[in-house]
């Protein structure tokens, strides 16, 4: 790749959010899963440039007629090295909970614009979005996992329940909004028609409220990453565009 952005410090964290050293730890994991290509035949090597082209794409969202300049190479070439290593991006499966340990997560789902109807629906954003549920630990604020995306005029109780994430949180209290009645997650007291709620209740939900905020804060940081704001890949770009930037928030915030 001869063209102007390189895997430097200062391109690095411009252009990613992550420092050098958190960069150096992404294209290590690329490499553990199989960044490398095929073992027979000529190796496809693994440059640190190859990663930074696709953090910068989610980062920036900028088009692969864009990116090609940028990094010296054809449209067709970008689009390769994207659909190659941006399943190797995923992030990593929730750690199974330990036993006498207590953990609190939190889910949300918020809304991602996208291009492709067979992904997403018109939603409440007035878009065709797509409805991505995401878990996070309420004292590290990690992502912890990742639902499929569903279409955007989804419920979110609805989408939980069709989602793996129920078996990936059995086992562990997890907070949730409104929208979740009847989930058997913890939601806020319902007020009721002529029915006040008890002083009790009234702080229970402030303190709910102020845990539950740390997943909206979460998402804030996600969609830095601009593939977040408006998705125009299709298929499984969405799924593995929002596995790839919590890899890469789970990055920034560990160090």
């Amino acid at each position: 790749m001869g063209g102007v952005l390189r895997a430097e410090p200062v391109w690095v964290e411009t252009f990613t959010g992550l420092r050098m050293d958190r960069f150096a730890r992404l294209v290590k994991v690329v490499r553990e899963r199989g960044g490398n290509g095929p073992g027979g035949g000529r190796p496809w090597c693994l440059p640190l440039d190859r990663v930074l082209l696709v953090a910068v794409h989610y980062r920036t969202n900028l088009t692969m007629r864009q990116l090609a300049p940028l990094f010296g190479i054809s449209s067709a070439t970008v689009c390769r090295v994207i659909q190659r290593l941006r399943p190797l991006l995923a992030l990593e499966p929730a750690p199974r909970p330990v036993a006498g340990v207590e953990r609190l997560w939190i889910v949300d789902g918020t809304l991602i614009p996208v291009r492709d109807r067979q992904v997403g629906a018109s939603s409440r954003n007035y878009r065709c979005s797509a409805n991505v549920q995401v878990i996070i630990d309420a004292d590290t604020r990690l992502v912890v996992a990742s639902a499929r995306p569903a279409p955007g005029n989804k419920a979110d109780a609805h989408v939980w329940r069709e989602s793996d994430l129920p078996a990936t949180a059995a086992g562990t209290t997890v907070l949730a909004d409104g929208a979740y009645l009847g989930t058997g997650l913890i939601v806020p007291h319902r007020r009721r028609a002529r029915r006040p709620l008890l002083r009790g209740q009234e702080e229970d939900n402030a303190e709910h409220r102020r845990v539950r905020a740390r997943v909206e804060h979460t998402f804030a940081r996600m969609k830095n990453w601009k593939i977040l704001r408006d998705c125009r890949q299709g298929g499984d770009g969405l799924h593995h565009a929002v596995q790839a930037v919590a890899t890469m928030h789970n990055l920034a915030l560990t160090g």
